[in-house]
Parts: structure tokens; C-alpha cells; sequence
């Protein structure tokens, strides 16, 4: 045992024995370095009493102020290490108690639907009367014991619909307009009957992104006619377009959509929902207006919307509204789905500032973008009619004009040398879905009216090129010059304007 301990003894003793030594050197070369006697002594010994006494007072302050100057640094990098870990820890603590109202606001809800359910029980209405007040009508109980309306749904304004349509007759279709005529008609419309004033390029912009998605983005400063060249479109159609406007607690689906009460047993109907049920008894065109989309992160409420869009089938294009079935749900229901309407078509508007989120790749990707930064020159029109147009009759000019506008070989090889450049130089690539958008947007606004290579230009500038601003421009600016170099090669000085304006635009932010 002695041995063990007399081992321990000796080989601890070497471990702290030696720390020791260092502590007490690091404390002796501390008190040399300030002991004043033995400087004294250098400056006297040094032959040059005079001179040694001045250079040594210089540099002992010269070390003195580096010192100094070492604390503080190290003082604030505390303070500020300190100070980084209270704001994480206040900034943690802010979204619990975010979480938390959350929670409660959600609880208050439910108890209020409860306690309005509980006094509409208590004071006995009827069903006519809860009608007057609440513009729906009571649930009652079924012979199944589920809350059922007497006679009526609890889907009420889908129901309502399903009344209103039964014998609905679509008007006669003009089904002899052609997409230029459609293009200059819609102008003078604007015009004539709404005092508004559009380039033709924007029409035919608005007009042939129908072939390419359902979602359309209408960007740029405040006052130039976003929204009322939507809300125009919808009063040319004989068709009034659907205003939806964006609010900032927009989180999920259900403010498109809506959402079943467990307590009334009634679905919250939107009238978004209302207008896409009613779009399935028709083939009018229908137009959403997402208004000041941005004012709410869209990939948080529409982010359903945009992967049921994508489904290449339109059989595809399902919501579920509820997970189960009553006799009385609305007759385009089915199993408590519903089929998003092909003749349906949405339009968010967007303004970039403080109040407004960006809006991410992801919804880019899948929307077309169509800037509108200037006002329309006004002109002279004719006064011109609203016009009936088929939804069908529309998209079928629409594929028409796909087949005999394909986009040309040599065009398609200069755009796959153009990916190769980007790759090369930016590190960014096109994506098969873009491509796939330019072959169905290009000869579309080729069949409007417009030209092949300008089409092109306008989707490699909004869909390719908008890309640039996630990456370093300062990194990327010298690049820009050549990228310029290279479209004028491909495709000449005099074309492509859009892609160069937008990239000398990218050069002057750095």
C-alpha cells in the first residue's frame, strides 16, 4: 500500500509540481518585468545616463500603452461575448412567449365558439332566425347523431351556389378572336371604358403567362396599375376578378380556403373558396387578386396552392376540405375534396419595402414575373365592348399557339450555351422547370403578337437573371461586363435589352 501511495504521491507531485513552477514563474516574469530598481540600474550602467534615461521612459510607456490597450480589447471582446449571449437569450425568450400568446389565442377562440354555440342553444332559434342573424343556418342533429342542417349543408355558401348555378347557361362564346386581336382589344378597353393605359408589350406579357402557370406576379412601385390590370381583365371577360386581400397574419391555407368548426359544425367559408366552387359550373375565366401578396410570406399561405399547381395532371388538382361525408355536402364535392378549377387564373400583386417580405425563390420559380415601373403614355382608343370569352377557347388558342411558335433550334442551342456560361462564370443554372416555362411562355407571346427573342429575353431576365441578387455583387461585377460580351454574341447588340439593362442596373448597386 505504502508503494501506491508513495507511486500517487510522486507522479501527481510531478504533474502539479510542474504547474506549480509555471504559476510561479509567470508571477516572477511579471514582477521583473516591473521592477523599476533593475531599469534603474541598465540606464546607470549603460555609460549614457542622459540619453538611457529618455529612451527608457519612452518605451516603458510605449509598452505601458500596448498593455493598456490589450486590456481594453479584451475587456470589450467580454462585454460584447456577454452581450451577444443576452440578446440570443432575450430573443429565445421572445418567441416562447410569442408561442405562448399563440397557444392562447387559439385556446380563447375555441372557448368563444363554444360559449356562442352554448347561447345559441340556450335561447332557442330556430333555424330562420339564426339565418337572419348569422347569415347561415343552424345545425341540427341527424339520425346518425352528427350535426347536420335540416335540409340545408354545412358548407352554405357552396350550397348557396349549387342553388344559383342549377340551370346556369353559359353565355354564346366569341370562338373567333384571335390572342392579337384579344391582346388590342383588352387595351382599348382599358382605355375607353376605365381610363386606364397600358404599353401592348404588358398585355401581351399578362396575356401569354396564362400558358406558362397559374400564377402570375405583377411587380414595381406603387401607382402604375397592378392591381387594376387584373381587375380590368376581369370587368373586359363579364367576369368580375376575385379581390383577396393579403393581411400580415396570414399563416396557412385556411385563409384561402377556410376551415371546419368542431363546435358549430359548420365549414368558415371563404369567399376565395365560394368563387372556386363556383368556376367549376362555368368555362368564363375566372382571376384571383392576391393583393400586396408579399404583405405576408407567401410560401407560408399559398405554399398548397403551389405544389398542387405543379401536378402535371389536373386530376391532380385536389384540397382536401373535410375528412368526412354528409349527404348534404354540395354537389362538386367529392369525399370532401375538392377539384381546384382549371378556368381559374392568380394574380399577386407585390411592392418591395420595408412593410413587405421578399418573396422567395421558390414561389418565383413557379409564378412569372411581369414588372410594371412606369405609367402607360396615354393614347386615343375606340370605344370597345367587354368581350365573352371561353376559359376552353382561350387555352385552346393558347396551345395552338405553342405548336406553331415552337422556339427555334438555334435559339434553344444559344440558351443551353448561355446555361453552360452561367455555370461557368456565376455558378448558377437554369433548371429544367424554367426551361420548360420558356417553352410554353415564348411562342405564346409570339402567338400575342411579340417576338421570339424578345420573349426569351423577358424570361431569362426575370426568371434566370433575378438570380444574381443572392450572390455577392461585388464578387460578381467584373463578370457582368463579359456576361453583357456574350449576349451580344449570341444574339446581337440590338436585342436582349432586358437582360442588359437589368445586369448595368446589378453594376450600379455595388
Amino acid at each position: 500500500m505504502d508503494t501506491v501511495f508513495s507511486f500517487l504521491f510522486e507522479f501527481l507531485g510531478q504533474f502539479f509540481g510542474s504547474i506549480w513552477k509555471g504559476l510561479k514563474a509567470l508571477v516572477v516574469g511579471i514582477g521583473s518585468a516591473f521592477d523599476f530598481t533593475k531599469y534603474i540600474d541598465i540606464i546607470k550602467n549603460s555609460g549614457s545616463a542622459g540619453m538611457g534615461w529618455g529612451v527608457g521612459i519612452f518605451f516603458f510607456l510605449l509598452i505601458l500603452a500596448l498593455l493598456v490597450l490589450i486590456i481594453i480589447l479584451v475587456v470589450k471582446a467580454i462585454k460584447k461575448s456577454l452581450k451577444n449571449k443576452t440578446k440570443k437569450a432575450d430573443q429565445a425568450t421572445l418567441v416562447q412567449e410569442v408561442n405562448a400568446l399563440n397557444k392562447e389565442v387559439m385556446k380563447l377562440n375555441l372557448e368563444k365558439d363554444k360559449i356562442l354555440s352554448m347561447k345559441v342553444s340556450q335561447i332557442g332559434l330556430n333555424p330562420n332566425e339564426i339565418s337572419e342573424l348569422t347569415g347561415e343556418e343552424m345545425e341540427a342533429l341527424n339520425k346518425n347523431g352528427e350535426d347536420e342542417l335540416d335540409g340545408g349543408s354545412r358548407f352554405y355558401k357552396l350550397t348557396k351556389v349549387d342553388e344559383r348555378m342549377a340551370d346556369h347557361v353559359d353565355p354564346e362564346f366569341d370562338k373567333t378572336i384571335t390572342l392579337p386581336e384579344i391582346c388590342d382589344r383588352f387595351r382599348n378597353f382599358a382605355c375607353s371604358r376605365m381610363g386606364l393605359f397600358y404599353e401592348i408589350k404588358i398585355i401581351r406579357l399578362f396575356l401569354s403567362s396564362f400558358a406558362s402557370t397559374r400564377l402570375l406576379i405583377l411587380q414595381g412601385i406603387s401607382g402604375t396599375g397592378k392591381t387594376s390590370l387584373p381587375y380590368a381583365f376581369g370587368k373586359f371577360i363579364y367576369n368580375d376578378a376575385v379581390i383577396a386581400s393579403v393581411q400580415p397574419s396570414w399563416r396557412d391555407r385556411s385563409e384561402l380556403f377556410g376551415y371546419f368548426n368542431e363546435f358549430t359544425k359548420r365549414y368558415n367559408e371563404t369567399d376565395l373558396l365560394e368563387k372556386m366552387y363556383e368556376a367549376t359550373y362555368t368555362e368564363v375565366p375566372y382571376v384571383v387578386i392576391l393583393d400586396e401578396m408579399n404583405i405576408a410570406r407567401v410560401e407560408y399561405y399559398f405554399a398548397e396552392m403551389l405544389s398542387i399547381l405543379e401536378m402535371p395532371s389536373r386530376d391532380e388538382w385536389i384540397v382536401d376540405l373535410v375528412p368526412s361525408v354528409w349527404d348534404s355536402d354540395p354537389k362538386h364535392l367529392e369525399d370532401g375534396k375538392l377539384t381546384l378549377p382549371t378556368n381559374m387564373w392568380y394574380v399577386g400583386t407585390a411592392n418591395n419595402d420595408d412593410s413587405t417580405f421578399a418573396i422567395t425563390d421558390k414561389v418565383y420559380d413557379r409564378a412569372m414575373p411581369i414588372d410594371i415601373n412606369t405609367k402607360g403614355t396615354p393614347f386615343e382608343a375606340p370605344d370597345t365592348e367587354p368581350l365573352h370569352l371561353s376559359a376552353v377557347y382561350l387555352e385552346e388558342l393558347l396551345d395552338a399557339a405553342k405548336e406553331a411558335n415552337k422556339v427555334s433550334k438555334e435559339n434553344l442551342h444559344k440558351i443551353e450555351m448561355l446555361d453552360d456560361y452561367v455555370i461557368e462564370h456565376f455558378r448558377l443554372a437554369f433548371g429544367n422547370r424554367i426551361v420548360k416555362q420558356l417553352r410554353d411562355f415564348v411562342p405564346a407571346y409570339v402567338g400575342c403578337g411579340g417576338t421570339e427573342v424578345d420573349g426569351i429575353d423577358y424570361v431569362l431576365a426575370k426568371k434566370v437573371l433575378r438570380k444574381f441578387e443572392q450572390l455577392n455583387l461585388s464578387f460578381i461585377r467584373d463578370e457582368i461586363d463579359g456576361l453583357c460580351d456574350y449576349l451580344d454574341e449570341l444574339w446581337g447588340e440590338e436585342n436582349m435589352g432586358e437582360c442588359k439593362e437589368y445586369l448595368r442596373r446589378l453594376q450600379k448597386l455595388v
